[in-house]
């Protein structure tokens, strides 16, 4: 067998996951609900549902028509509209942004957040008084010592892998233990906040990796959290790894960066070399511990035409809990913004333009949603805010796209096989954004109307003549070519968190949020498993309707044509 590859554990990383998020949403909205079973349907499935529907038997990616009949008086709410979904995900994340040095914030998907915290870890290690550990401070604005929290730094704050190691004796600073024990406190600091401030509740995992932290989060679910403890690789005075004993009994499509397609490919291979594994119960001690498994053996098992370079020697890496990928940097202004819709027959023209306008009106929505900030928040002194009514606050743009783009897809004629549908590919015009569209005077249903009327109209005539006979399953409307207008958005280490949570308090949370887009979001190659959709992440198109599905939901996609036939 190969030797493991190299660790390097000097990071600290937290990976938060919001608890039920599309039901959290709702119930936030009617607490009420938090003790009812409660699902979320998108199409004909049940996307999410809460901790109460899934007591009584319901559960993700099921038919609606299933769920009513397992549980009656189960509260059904449409899901299709995402714009709260992505509002609240955008205020929870610059939420938990506002506490983070330094610009290591990702976000995936609509519920999940990736935190690098390695410099406020460290720092704040260096001002541990190891004579007293009990009565520690955790500093959280450089600037201001007296801003932060206090924590019992003698002992881990909440569960831990493996189990009963929470005490410690003599903490050593330069040791892994010491900070991912500061870094539990943190985690469990934010999630109480998120939970006070915002009405959220999540689950973390602490470790040294996105991928470590990402799995092991996963262990004490909901609203918890668990620490992977040292030691991580196996020596002489630690004969075994905390990594592989954690990661060994998980099975090999459970390993983010391993997405559905390599997983079938390992699965496969173990399969026909080991019959007392059943294929779909591969697990990484079976690949791990495989005759001949290495680099090499994954490069011949996973490789060809169109494979990522390196493939056999970065899931070796995986599969031993290595995982260097760095937290993505957080950006503040969005490069697009896209609303789309998929149909089942769309081959009139009127039905074209009433479709045009609802896309327009969202995407206006969407633009002064994402791209604008208010006076206040940017330029008054800090008490100010809470004397000016939330009504005569001031917006302006912090960004402008110069380009509208609209996009089509046409549907195949009937007969049309797989081969043949690669034909059918998106067509798009583009032409300047009018500057019309960035009065905030104007109401959004206003100003979408006249943008359809007096520019995406010509366009969509450009792509399908008037008397030419099309039928589509997808139209897109989108901006492009982001100018920064306004505003310093840079995201500066050791803010004023005085502040921040003053303005928690005077505007009782309310944050613009921003784009999709701006948050960055890992490539679905190599993190395709958020637990909730988002249409702005990496898709792929439906053979069947040409929808473009993430990758993750495609299989209740798959579920809901399977219902209509």
């Amino acid at each position: 067998m190969a030797t493991a590859p190299l660790r390097d554990d000097q990071r600290i990383v937290i990976h938060f996951d919001y608890d039920c998020f599309y039901a959290s949403v709702f119930e936030a909205e009617q607490p009420i609900l938090k003790s009812l079973p409660l699902a979320v349907q998108q199409k004909q499935i049940v996307v999410t549902c809460n901790y109460e529907a899934r007591r009584r038997g319901l559960h993700k990616l099921q038919l609606i028509k299933e769920a009513k009949q397992i549980c009656p008086d189960a509260v059904i709410v449409l899901g299709e509209d995402l714009t709260k979904f992505r509002d609240v995900s955008k205020d929870l994340y610059l939420f938990l942004r506002s506490f983070v040095w330094g610009e290591r914030v990702e976000k995936l998907g609509l519920d999940e957040v990736f935190m690098d915290v390695t410099d406020m870890i460290t720092y704040n290690a260096a001002l541990l008084n190891h004579s007293d550990l009990a009565h520690s401070f955790f500093q959280l604005n450089l600037q201001d010592p007296t801003v932060g929290f206090a924590f019992d730094a003698s002992r881990i704050y909440g569960p831990t892998y493996p189990d009963g190691a929470g005490d410690m004796t003599e903490p050593d600073a330069s040791q892994p233990y010491l900070k991912l024990l500061i870094a539990s406190h943190l985690a469990g600091y934010l999630r109480n906040q998120l939970e006070e401030q915002r009405g959220y509740t999540a689950t973390a995992g602490i470790s040294t990796s996105k991928l470590l932290a990402k799995v092991v989060g996963t262990v004490h679910k909901p609203d918890s959290q668990t620490t992977l403890l040292p030691p991580y690789a196996a020596t002489r005075e630690h004969g075994e790894s905390n990594v592989l004993n954690f990661l060994d009994s998980r099975e090999i499509r459970a390993i983010p960066g391993i997405g559905s397609k390599l997983s079938r490919k390992i699965m496969s291979y173990i399969a026909t070399t080991n019959h007392d594994v059943a294929e779909d119960k591969v697990t990484i001690r079976d690949v791990r511990l495989s005759p001949g498994m290495g680099p090499s053996l994954l490069e011949k098992i996973l490789g060809g035409p169109g494979a990522p370079r390196d493939i056999g020697m970065k899931v070796w890496g995986l599969l031993h809990g290595v995982d260097n990928t760095q937290v993505g940097e957080a950006r503040d202004l969005p490069t697009q913004i896209s609303i789309e819709n998929s149909y089942g027959h769309l081959d009139n023209f009127e039905t074209v333009r009433k479709e045009m306008v609802s896309l327009a009106t969202r995407l206006v929505r969407r633009m002064r949603t994402d791209l604008t900030e208010s006076y206040d928040d940017a330029e008054a002194p800090t008490g100010s805010a809470s004397q000016i009514p939330r009504s005569e606050t001031k917006f302006r743009w912090l960004a402008r796209p110069r380009t509208l783009r609209l996009s089509t897809l046409p549907r195949p004629a009937p007969g049309t096989n797989h081969a043949q549908m690669r034909g059918y590919s998106r067509i798009s015009n583009s032409a300047p954004l009018p500057q019309y569209v960035f009065n905030l005077d104007e109401s959004v249903d206003a100003l979408g109307e006249r943008l359809v009327r007096e520019s995406a109209t010509s366009m969509f005539r450009k792509l399908h003549r008037e008397r030419s006979v099309w039928n589509l399953r997808v139209l897109n409307l989108a901006v492009t070519n982001m100018v920064e207008v306004a505003g310093d958005r840079k995201h500066n280490s050791g803010r004023d968190i005085g502040k921040m949570f003053l303005q928690r308090e005077t505007q009782h949370g309310h944050i613009p949020p921003e784009t999709d887009e701006n948050l960055t979001i890992a490539p679905a190659a190599s993190w395709e498993d958020s637990d909730e959709e988002d249409t702005d992440m990496p898709c792929i198109p439906c053979p069947i309707c040409g929808a473009r599905i993430p990758h993750f939901a495609l299989v209740a996609h798959e579920l809901y044509h399977s219902s209509c036939e």
